[in-house]
């Protein structure tokens, strides 16, 4: 592969950028793909694998930023190690305001595991990731018996890694055509909550599959989407069935577009049935499904549906809304949009391997952290992995849809999830702040309590609860922004400043919080932040933002408040300003090119 440089920032691509906005703990958008070996995995082998493979694909190697108006990724000097499987599959990659990476390569018996957040990249894109990384690490152990080979093209570049398709094909003159919304039917258990995944797995011949879906002359795609909506009426009553089960399928755009990316570049179709007419055959379902793929995979028909989404995305008024408002409105967004899906089955198709590196692999697998329920499909030689994942205990639409596959005519082995005793969900950190606001809201009951029967009338205990509230929140917000000081530290001084002039008002305004808390906060914080960056050495792209908003609040408020007439006393706030300006002066003179390239990154809407 040609050497080159990769820029320090990118935009997301268009999928991207619903993923950051939209994933949660409770939705984490984490997909894995991983392949089963014959032989136990050697920890060492596999780092030293690893490392190789992330030298073909640097563009892996990002993290996640905030900015005015939309998320980016950020180059990042951080190196992925392996582990040991140690947390349930899917969990969480993304953390908000911390520095992480956005995928993990773990190891359990004769397993690779392969995690990423769908932010930095698709199943095709995962896929070549991890046929890269067990390439490397069978070459690593078999040096003897394998010899190197090349899986993708060798001119490949970075900046090919890093193309954005989806804004190289949007076309804004395409014509759009407004589609009908449709509410569909709904999946509704006793769901687990969010504590545990359920993941089911079976694998079926391919040749058997194959040769019955020739049989009804349809592709294997339409089999299993039609086998899979079956399976789900199956569970419905007659009363469900006034609404349709409609599926969304992603389907791989680099088949229509040509596209060498490792990031985002897919569409999807939604394939659908309405039962109760009289004609619910697995036959009547079939032709239906079949009529619809052969309409809907046309290059025009996904390049209308492309240009719908980017257009949305290139909106005048939701390109230049804040971040923390569109991505409220993308949640809600994606909250009204599940309400036209039932499940989603995503098939990432063929997965193939050099002959002599395929005879020590048993399978590929792939499935999806979900909120509902989903089915992930790929193949191996003759093997086809068919993996379920949801929230549900039940497992009644899995079984429904294993005995439809059976009673076609294809062997379905179901197979047991192998994971270790250990890898669980984590709820350990949210129990830290529940325990901190139970002794708050105690405190507070236990003060007025004592206030009613010692001393009623007095009313001190309004002092006490206020006082737990003031704690409860600076500590609440130190909480969640504990993985970046400086930007705990800009909150920080938001919070202080509103509470100090709230104190103010309570105890019979006197002025103190804005002739001398106010200022001396603004100094307080932007020492702390000074102290911070030099203790962690961090670099100037680090603390540059924060360096900013802390100078220029300090700047405009006590500037402000002095113009209104509000302070009475005047020298603290003249001193707040004057080191503030200064703060900012000295940034844009000595530290330039990183200010305007942090102010760029920032503040881009594209």
């Amino acid at each position: 592969m040609f050497e080159q440089k990769r820029a320090y920032w990118r935009s997301l691509d268009n999928a991207a950028k619903l993923f950051s906005a939209a994933s949660s703990p409770k939705d984490t958008r984490v997909f894995r793909f991983y392949c089963e070996l014959k032989e136990e995995v050697e920890e060492n082998v596999l780092q030293e694998a690893l490392d190789q493979t992330i030298e073909k694909y640097p563009v892996f190697l990002s993290v996640m930023r905030k900015g005015l108006f939309w998320h980016y990724l950020e180059k990042s000097e951080l190196r992925p190690i392996v582990r040991k499987e140690y947390k349930e599959p899917c969990s969480s990659l993304y953390v908000r305001d911390k520095k992480t990476l956005l995928f993990e390569v773990t190891y359990y018996k004769k397993r690779i595991n392969f995690e990423v957040f769908h932010a930095l990249t698709d199943g095709t894109g995962a896929t070549e990731f991890l046929r890269e990384l067990v390439k490397n690490y069978l070459h690593l152990v078999h040096k003897d018996e394998l010899e190197p080979v090349e899986l993708s093209d060798q001119y490949l570049t970075v900046k090919d890694q890093e193309d954005d398709s989806f804004s190289r094909y949007y076309d804004p003159d395409f014509p759009r055509k407004k589609k009908k919304k449709i509410k569909a039917f709904q999946i509704k258990k006793n769901g687990k909550g969010y504590e545990e995944l359920q993941v089911n797995e079976a694998t079926v011949p391919v040749k058997e599959l194959l040769g019955i879906s020739r049989e009804k002359g349809v592709s294997m795609s339409v089999l299993l989407t039609t086998a899979f909506i079956c399976a789900i009426h199956e569970e419905m009553s007659r009363i469900q069935e006034k609404k349709p089960v409609i599926l969304m399928v992603p389907v791989n755009l680099r088949k229509i577009f040509p596209s060498d990316s490792m990031l985002n570049f897919f569409g999807y179709i939604e394939p659908g049935y309405q039962f109760g007419e009289e004609k619910d055959s697995f036959e009547d379902v079939l032709e239906t499904v079949k009529i619809y793929f052969r309409e809907n995979l046309s290059k025009e028909h996904m390049a209308g549906r492309m240009n719908e989404l980017i257009a949305i995305e290139k909106h005048k008024i939701l390109k230049w809304a804040p971040l923390e408002l569109k991505n409220r409105c993308i949640r809600a967004g994606a909250k009204m949009a599940e309400q036209e899906v039932t499940a989603v089955l995503s098939n990432m198709s063929v997965v193939k391997m050099p002959e002599d590196y395929a005879d020590y692999i048993e399978k590929f697998g792939v499935y999806t952290s979900t909120n509902r329920t989903e089915l992930c499909i790929c193949s191996f030689k003759d093997t086809l992995s068919l993996s379920f994942t949801s929230r549900y205990d039940s497992t009644n639409i899995q079984r429904n849809f294993y005995r439809i596959l059976t009673e076609l005519g294809v062997q379905v082995t179901v197979t047991e999830a192998d994971f270790p005793e250990d890898a669980k969900a984590n709820y350990e950190g949210k129990k830290v702040l529940q325990i901190f606001t139970f002794c708050c809201i105690a405190a507070i009951v236990l003060s007025m309590m004592t206030d009613i029967i010692i001393s009623p009338g007095v009313h001190w205990s309004v002092y006490v609860a206020s006082g737990c509230a003031t704690m409860w929140f600076t500590m609440a917000v130190g909480y969640v922004k504990r993985f970046n000081l400086l930007k705990n530290a800009a909150w920080q001084l938001l919070l202080m400043s509103g509470i100090c002039v709230l104190w103010d008002l309570g105890t019979g305004w006197r002025g103190w919080s804005v002739n001398i808390g106010i200022p001396n906060i603004c100094l307080l914080i932007q020492i702390v932040m000074l102290i911070i960056s030099r203790i962690r050495s961090l670099s100037p792209r680090e603390y540059m933002i924060y360096y900013v908003m802390a100078s220029v609040y300090s700047m405009i408020l006590p500037f402000v408040l002095l113009m209104t007439g509000v302070i009475r006393y005047r020298t603290p706030s003249v001193i707040c300003i004057g080191c503030s300006f200064l703060l900012m002066i000295g940034l844009i003179m000595f530290k330039r090119k990183e200010f305007k390239e942090e102010m760029h990154k920032k503040f881009h809407v594209g």
